[in-house]
């Protein structure tokens, strides 16, 4: 039995989402509500659940408010949210997990299923650290990404980056300290996770850093020079964009 508690200050979201645990998750029991930052940080230490759904904008705060009052973290946490593009990237980039209102019955039990399914708390405080930091206005305090392997959760500095690859519904990360990770995403996947942050597909399989494009060549039917001297094939029709991209570094 996973324990939750409900974080969400609208009466009727709280209705609906107890609803849909009650009927599609018989095996999730709510142990406590709370509509805001205060009640929920005081609920949370009282009940200690396995589990907390966090609304992201309260009136007393955020949700990401509330699980700074709480460090270290020692739940899991699933964001709701009916917009909030912004923090929802922000979202992405830690490898947390979040539903959009109105929350679908198959998203719903597809996230507690995760839960049940992980031997330990998916709720890393390395991941929640990661979700704090970018959401705090910083115009030198560079972006981290969280990437997780088989093996290990690696919290990475976006431009630290400097290619991606496909590799059928794997990607590769490499690094400009020459490391490399393996990734369980498409490229399109981290495409939309890094768009944005100055990245570019110049080619259906790869994906690079704009600011460590070091030149273009014309032959072999095109292809970028990266700092690493790696180089990678420019398709025709990206090939205009590209120009005007090293003309404009």
């Amino acid at each position: 039995m996973i324990r939750c508690i409900i974080v969400e200050d609208e009466p009727k979201s709280r209705d609906t989402l107890r609803g849909l645990l009650s009927r599609f998750c018989t095996d999730v029991m709510i142990c406590a509500e709370a509509p805001g930052v205060v009640s929920g940080v005081e609920a949370i230490k009282q009940h200690k659940p396995d589990l907390v759904f966090l609304d992201i904008e309260m009136p007393d705060g955020s949700g990401f408010k509330l699980l700074e009052r709480l460090h270290p973290v020692d739940f899991d946490v699933v964001f709701t949210t009916a917009f909030e593009q912004f923090a929802i990237k922000a979202i992405r980039f830690a490898a947390l997990d979040y539903l959009l209102k109105p929350i679908s019955p198959d998203e719903l039990v597809a996230a507690v299923e995760k839960v049940k399914q992980s031997k330990e708390k998916r709720t890393n405080q390395k991941n929640i650290e990661v979700l704090i930091s970018n959401l705090k206005p910083s115009l030198t305090e560079p972006k981290k990404i969280v990437l997780s392997t088989l093996e290990k959760i690696h919290v990475v500095e976006v431009d630290d980056i400097i290619r991606c690859e496909s590799d059928n519904y794997y990607t590769h990360f490499y690094f400009v300290n020459g490391g490399h990770l393996l990734i369980s995403k498409t490229l399109k996947e981290v495409e939309g996770l890094l768009e944005g942050h100055n990245f570019i597909r110049p080619h259906k399989s790869h994906l690079v850093n704009i600011r460590l494009i070091r030149n273009f060549s014309r032959d072999e039917g095109g292809f970028i020079t990266l700092n690493d001297n790696t180089k990678v094939p420019v398709s025709r029709r990206k090939r205009e964009k590209i120009i005007e991209i090293i003309n404009n570094i």
